[in-house]
């Protein structure tokens, strides 16, 4: 593992380069300038273990983990593939990295909680998934610990940008074709703009040694509603494009049949990732902002 001060000369490798997290690490770390390798899904299948290795072998300092298995209904009934990629290819890229002295920055979930402690969940707090998709991420998680010591997992919640497939754009979609939505209102987390989570992984990338290795939270920093997270994207577009958006009824959580039981109150304490590695709370109504300019009104360029 090079030292924090060496580990910018030396090149990354970002895994799942083509999400909508692993785009933004790239146009970010392109934009400063910062050697990187991106692989995508069909560069690199992370569930093959011998791939993994020749991959990751060549002198990276750190591996991004950026790959996973996300959708949460789907993978109830596809639990072998979810743990397949999110269990056991992480494993292989942690066995990897140990093998070659590359660090490994890997994405967790608010996920492997339960949702029931009433209080936003610290890095220490018992873990207890309620869905497969939590499950394997878990496994995930426990794979990259048993294997290499030089890591640092970042559990996050309700990632959403520009690229990709996330809540953001649903709503948009939704919004655009129907006069009225029903949207859960009793179920809470802390939506993170992908833009600033790839931030945070760069300044992970830039830090981290063997004084903070560990599990962190890293999300962001205001608690919402899916209801309320939805009413703040009309309330955008609006302002944005002069266009309303569909009536909303909040509903709960129960009233909402999906193959997935989601955890009531995710919330993620993220106090001691800024405290370690620095950067103040995720503002996520800023990257909202952000995030619907880029959709909504591409003649002015976006974000530079």
């Amino acid at each position: 593992m090079a030292r924090a001060g060496e580990s910018q000369a030396r090149p990354l490798l970002l895994l799942g380069a083509d999400g909508q997290l692993g785009r933004e690490v790239a146009r970010l770390a392109a934009a400063r300038g910062l050697p990187l390798t991106g692989l995508n899904r069909r560069q690199l299948d992370i569930t093959q273990r011998a791939r993994v290795k020749e991959a990751v072998d060549r002198g990276y300092a750190t591996v991004i983990n950026a790959a996973s298995y996300t959708a949460v209904d789907k993978a109830e009934r596809e639990q072998d593939r979810a743990m397949a990629v999110n269990s056991d290819g992480a494993g292989y890229i942690a066995e990897a990295c140990r093998d070659s002295g590359a660090a490994l920055i890997h994405i967790s979930t608010d996920y492997v909680f339960d949702g029931t402690k009433g209080a936003p969940y610290r890095e220490d707090d018992p873990v207890h998934p309620l869905n497969a998709y939590g499950r394997s991420k878990l496994a995930g998680e426990e794979a990259v610990r048993a294997a290499l010591a030089a890591h640092v997992i970042l559990r996050t919640a309700w990632v959403f940008g520009a690229a990709g497939s996330n809540f953001v754009k649903t709503m948009l979609r939704l919004g655009g074709a129907r006069d009225e939505l029903s949207i859960v209102a009793d179920q809470f987390g802390c939506p993170t703009p992908a833009a600033a989570l790839a931030e945070a992984i760069l300044a992970v990338a830039a830090q981290a040694g063997p004084a903070n290795f560990g599990t962190y939270h890293c999300a962001g920093a205001e608690r919402t509603s899916w209801y309320d997270f939805a009413h703040a994207i009309f309330i955008g577009q609006e302002a944005l494009t002069g266009r309303k958006g569909p009536k909303l009824r909040p509903i709960a959580a129960a009233d909402y049949p999906s193959a997935a039981h989601r955890p009531a109150d995710s919330t993620l304490d993220s106090s001691l990732f800024q405290a370690t590695f620095g950067g103040g709370a995720i503002d996520w109504r800023r990257g909202l902002e952000d995030v619907l300019r880029d959709l909504l009104v591409p003649q002015e360029g976006g974000r530079a």
